[in-house]
């Protein structure tokens, strides 16, 4: 390991909240721990002016029931019928191979279990997640471009 990827270990150790890190290779050993800062509080508690109770206002409501902001999304159904694939490791979540390639998986897509539905770049490398699953991509419920933990939900899925 060079020195170069020890400064990028560095790097993504500090911006997760990973406490302690120990890589071992052939004759190298390097431990990273992060450095804890305490930060202590003190709340002065104020006492609360007392109200005198008030009458509650009176609110008309529309004899029309309001319109519903239709969504681009799949019906609400219960999240007992989903299957969640969930990131098997800490790094950045890309929804794509490349910027100007098509999405891996989106919401209404056709997916099979083997399939590449995104991709988790940690440390420089561009790792494939595989859906286990057969279905359909019912949420995203990752930003591209973010930081994901691991075993954080990435997508739900509706089994086919």
């Amino acid at each position: 390991m060079d020195y170069k990827q020890i400064q990028e270990l560095i790097k993504t150790i500090n911006k997760s909240n990973i406490g302690e890190l120990s890589i071992e290779e052939k004759d190298f050993k390097i431990t990273i721990k992060q450095k804890k800062e305490y930060v202590q509080t003190f709340v002065n508690p104020q006492p609360l002016p007392q109200q005198l109770p008030q009458a509650a206002p009176t609110v008309s409501l529309p004899s029309t029931p309001a319109a519903t902001p239709t969504t681009a999304s799949a019906p609400a159904k219960s999240d007992d019928n989903f299957i969640t694939i969930k990131s098997p490791m800490i790094g950045t979540f890309y929804r794509r191979a490349s910027p100007d390639k098509p999405l891996l998986a989106d919401v209404g897509q056709e997916v099979k279990a083997g399939q590449t539905v995104c991709i988790i770049e940690a440390m420089k490398l561009f790792n494939e997640i595989e859906s286990e699953v057969s279905g359909t991509i019912v949420k995203v419920l990752v930003d591209d471009a973010s930081p994901v933990e691991y075993d954080q939900p990435l997508f739900l899925v509706e089994p086919n």
